[in-house]
């Protein structure tokens, strides 16, 4: 078999596969959040008529318009890759999945890219109104997307609602199955709650950078701090309830990958310990170094305290999937979780306190987890899609079984490629957003207010005023 660097085709399309995706995720996980937060800005100027708000509207919205381009580009990549490193997947799901993308498109997609325009540059133009709604339907159309995307994910961890064919292909027999399969409702609450906290913890981090520099005295910078702890305050215990659930989902359905993110290599007879750290010794199929604490997995896991588990040895080698990079990752992934937690607790801390703006440890501990956010989503990403291995279909379909027939060569030279591109076209943006996000939120030096009205030459009427247009 060719291989390049010791590495076969199916490994290296992986790869490249994780890379794109990986790069991908953090710009829809980013821009879902920030466009409800959008919203709710553009609201909250046409209620109030507080300029604070519209001055915060301004600020991201540049942001977010470049984020969400970034999105889209780099989402591109993988439907590429479908035809070329997955074709073999492409067609035998195709009947299942394809549709599935379809109604994304048709729906999420045609929806953003409609009222992104009207959102960006229309409010002068089309009115308050009708600029609030183009707003809220970028901010809909993003959760939209999310969920066509997500429950074509879920469908691949806990298929339902399908028949195989003569020649292979997965084949629909009942859509509401393959939609809400089981998995779904989970991963999708979960999601778009990573989402909402990685938007709120970049929000935050931005207005407290902004605090540590002396700008505490102006109110759209105070007022992006106070929304952002708020928000991490309801959404970080949310989350973690929401994770558990999640969890206790994935041992019904999928208990090789809970085996794996736990760690347990051995069956377990008198109650399941919980195992704190530890070094996976995936050959020996051992624990090294394990610290754990005993029985207490049992009740985690809605069981008894004496309650029994199979283990790994249980399970046959070739369907194990990688349990040194599910391990970490998910401990990753929770403990960046009661991070999030223990942040909003100290927010609310500072608030009763009344020093919300003067707390300088708290602000450099946002501005320290401003990218914490991403670093979870893409932990938990790792944990789900690797603990899903050796199968692209859990229990129908293998990953080696769904590949191209293409060389090791090949598929390498596309993936130094993507690399090389992804790191300076992606590169530049996040530095421009990041230098966008430097500036201090200010006035317009036309004025806040950017409500559609004549405009008037001084010392003129409007019918004077309209025959000089006329005129000219």
């Amino acid at each position: 078999m060719e291989t390049f660097l010791g590495m076969d085709a199916v490994l290296l399309a992986r790869i490249q596969f994780a890379f794109t995706v990986a790069f991908h995720f953090i710009f829809p996980a980013f821009s879902i959040g920030l466009a409800s937060y959008l919203a709710v800005l553009n609201g909250l100027w046409l209620w109030t008529k507080d300029e604070v708000y519209l001055r915060l509207f301004r600020f991201w919205v540049k942001i977010f318009a470049i984020s969400f381009a970034m999105g889209v580009v780099s989402g591109i990549v993988m439907s590429y890759q479908f035809g070329t490193n997955w074709s073999v997947f492409s067609d035998r799901t195709g009947p299942v999945l394809g549709p599935l993308m379809a109604y994304e498109v048709l729906t999420a997609f045609f929806l953003e890219a409609g009222f992104l325009g009207i959102m960006l540059f229309g409010r002068s133009r089309v009115g308050p109104g009708l600029h609030m709604f183009a707003t809220a339907m970028v901010a809909v159309g993003t959760a939209i997307s999310a969920t066509w995307i997500l429950s074509v994910n879920s469908w691949m961890h806990t298929p339902q609602g399908y028949s195989i064919n003569d020649v292979g292909q997965f084949v629909p027999e009942d859509w509401w199955a393959i939609v809400f399969n089981p998995s779904f409702p989970y991963r999708l609450a979960h999601t778009l709650t990573a989402a909402y906290l990685t938007t709120a913890f970049i929000v935050g981090g931005v207005g407290a950078w902004h605090l540590l520099r002396g700008r505490s005295r102006n109110p759209a910078v105070r007022t992006m701090v106070s929304m952002a702890l708020w928000m991490i305050a309801v959404t970080a215990p949310l989350q973690i309830v929401l994770g558990h659930e999640h969890g206790l989902n994935t041992y019904e359905y999928q208990p090789t990958k809970v085996l794996a993110m736990e760690g347990h290599f051995e069956s377990h007879e008198d109650g399941i310990p919980l195992i704190l750290f530890g070094i996976p010794d995936q050959e020996a199929g051992v624990m090294r170094y394990e610290v754990s604490i005993p029985r207490i997995g049992g009740p985690i896991l809605e069981k008894g305290w004496d309650a029994q588990m199979d283990g790994l040895d249980t399970v046959p080698d070739e369907l194990e999937p990688p349990v040194g990079i599910v391990f970490f990752a998910f401990r990753i992934m929770v403990g960046i979780g009661f991070l999030m937690l223990g942040l909003g607790l100290w927010g609310l801390w500072a608030r009763w306190r009344g020093h919300l703006y003067e707390a300088r440890w708290l602000h450099r501990a946002q501005v320290l987890m401003a990218p914490s956010g991403l670093v979870a989503v893409i932990a938990g990403w790792i944990t789900t899609e690797v603990g899903r291995q050796p199968y692209v279909v859990y229990g129908e379909m293998l990953t080696a079984e769904a590949a191209s027939p293409l060389g090791a060569q090949a598929v390498a030279a596309s993936l130094v490629a993507f690399v090389v591109i992804y790191f300076l076209v992606f590169g530049a943006g996040v530095l421009y957003i990041l230098k966008l996000m430097s500036h201090e939120p200010k006035p317009d030096e036309k004025g806040e207010s950017a409500e559609p009205g004549p405009i008037r030459t001084a010392g003129t009427t409007p019918a004077q005023q309209t025959r000089k247009v006329q005129g000219a």
